[in-house]
């Protein structure tokens, strides 16, 4: 058997040679002085080479252990060799295989099942998040420090929700990448319970007690400001609505109602496109989804209003600047905050509103509203 020093003292000559070990292990010596580790076997009744590696890179010690794994894959009817070559392929694999690649194909998969805002929104946050620390490692060789390492960096900005939801998208490409034979473990789901927990969400304010709604509303139709500002805040009231359906509703939304005359129109309704809707993707474009919002005379009589401002147009309460451009979502925030309600009730609050009064009737709100 060969020692350390003798594998040191081997120099080059004019042939190449080689320095026998033991059990078909040898190490070749080229005449140019590279040095290299070898193993000599029989598979299948034919003889056969396995290179381990240069020396001094791979060790004597470490010539022998890797023999003894070959002899022991002999042993199970297994080739050393092919076993070696596989090796090397689910390497240069891994090596392809970052978790950017990965994520990368994930979204691709999952994008149209996703509206575009919020397709837009998982990626730019594994871009802006993730990408950058680990998007360039194999993701077979991710584990759990890091990445719980990636999610610390978002903690420390105070974005303690973003760090959850970018955790939710890491484990979904874990899972992808296990599917796929990329990898065996998802890190990102054990280190959930490691992150700061999520603050409890503030409600946004609303008002919900009737006569102080009747009291907010004589302020906003007394205070300086847009007409079209008045009637959008009017008709958020009258139709409880989500302040993006009421900023951006077209006039072509309203059926059943006679826009020259000044009658009830008991059948008025607005149509609200699935596709404006909270939806899964793959329903917005169903029709069925659509919502429909019974409209009170009240509210058609602010359209019928609204009309002779912006009828020419095709949104209804659009912006100073453009006709076909939505009203500014700050423009009733600003409008209440103005009014004196900042910090007491925002255009959203009108919902909250209605369900509290609507959920809870008293005998004296009941009164007031018959009234």
């Amino acid at each position: 058997m060969l020692s350390e020093m003798a594998v040191r003292q081997a120099k080059a000559k004019d042939k190449d040679y080689k320095l026998s070990d033991s059990e078909g292990l040898y190490l070749f010596v080229a005449k140019s002085g590279h040095r290299s580790w070898r193993l000599k076997y029989r598979f299948a009744g034919k003889e056969r080479r396995l290179i381990f590696g240069a020396y001094p890179e791979v060790s004597l010690k470490e010539a022998r252990d890797r023999k003894i794994e070959a002899r022991k894959q002999l042993a199970e009817g297994r080739d050393p060799g092919l076993e070696a070559k596989k090796a090397a392929i689910a390497r240069a694999m891994s090596a392809a295989n970052t978790f950017e690649v990965v994520a990368r194909s994930w979204f691709a998969l999952q994008e149209d099942r996703w509206t575009p805002v919020h397709a837009k929104d998982v990626i730019s946050s594994l871009e802006k998040e993730v990408f950058p620390w680990i998007g360039a490692l194999p993701i077979a060789e991710l584990d759990e420090p890091m990445v719980l390492s990636v999610l610390r960096k978002i903690e420390k900005r105070g974005a303690i929700e973003t760090a959850h939801r970018v955790r939710q998208r890491m484990s979904a490409v874990f899972v992808q990448a296990i599917a796929e034979g990329l990898a065996v473990r998802d890190p990102a789901a054990v280190v959930g319970k490691a992150l700061k927990p999520v603050p409890r969400g503030r409600k946004r304010p609303a008002i919900v007690k009737i006569e102080c709604l009747h009291d907010m509303i004589r302020k906003t139709e007394a205070e300086l400001a847009s007409p079209l500002t008045k009637l959008a805040s009017r008709f958020a009231a009258l139709t409880a609505q989500r302040l993006g359906a009421i900023r951006c509703v077209a006039w072509a939304e309203f059926e059943n109602i006679d826009w020259d005359g000044d009658g009830l129109c008991p059948q008025a309704l607005w149509r609200i496109p699935a596709g404006h809707m909270k939806l899964a993707s793959e329903l917005k474009q169903d029709e069925k989804f659509d919502h429909l919002v019974p409209l009170a005379p009240e509210a058609v009589a602010v359209l019928r209003t609204a009309k002779q401002l912006t009828g020419r147009g095709p949104i209804v309460f659009p912006s100073n600047r453009s006709a076909r451009v939505p009203m500014s979502e700050n423009t009733l925030s600003y409008f209440y905050n103005r009014c004196g309600y900042q910090g007491r009730h925002v255009p959203h609050g009108w919902r909250a509103s209605f369900s509290t009064i609507m959920n809870c009737p008293s005998s004296e709100h009941l009164a007031q509203m018959v009234a």
